[in-house]
């Protein structure tokens, strides 16, 4: 097993309104970039930063496989190879609402969440020890 290091800096600032500034600094020169980002707590600037450098680091794995949507693999017998996927839904919004439970029944009625959502694929090996978040 090959061992990759990379450092990641984080680094929040509170302001004199009671926000947080967090940037995050990669150690690599290459994207993801640095990231600056505000949240009403340190825990949820954090918590912002680091989705936006996963959203990064899953749009360079995506891309990376270089994948045709469309295109199927076949057997020797024309038969359609399944393949395995890590699918992974990310969504987000800003809502106004009485209540935590009123923000939540908006955001899950209908399907907007699953259209509205960024949607990456990446083909995994059917062996790899991937769980999906729940």
């Amino acid at each position: 097993m090959t061992s990759i290091t990379k450092t990641v800096t984080i680094n929040v600032l509170s302001d004199d309104n009671g926000r947080y500034h967090c940037q995050i600094s990669p150690s690599v020169e290459q994207p993801p970039h640095e990231i600056h980002c505000y949240g009403q707590s340190e825990e949820h600037a954090i918590a912002i930063a680091l989705e936006q450098l996963a959203s990064q680091y899953r749009e360079i794995a995506e891309v990376s496989q270089n994948k045709d949507w469309e295109a199927v693999e076949r057997s020797a017998s024309s038969e359609p190879i399944k393949k395995r996927y890590h699918v992974i839904l990310h969504y987000e919004r800003i809502i106004k609402a009485e209540s935590k439970f009123e923000a939540l029944q908006d955001t899950l009625l209908g399907n907007t969440v699953v259209e509205n959502a960024k949607v990456t694929l990446i083909e995994i090996d059917p062996n790899l020890p991937v769980q999906p978040l729940t």
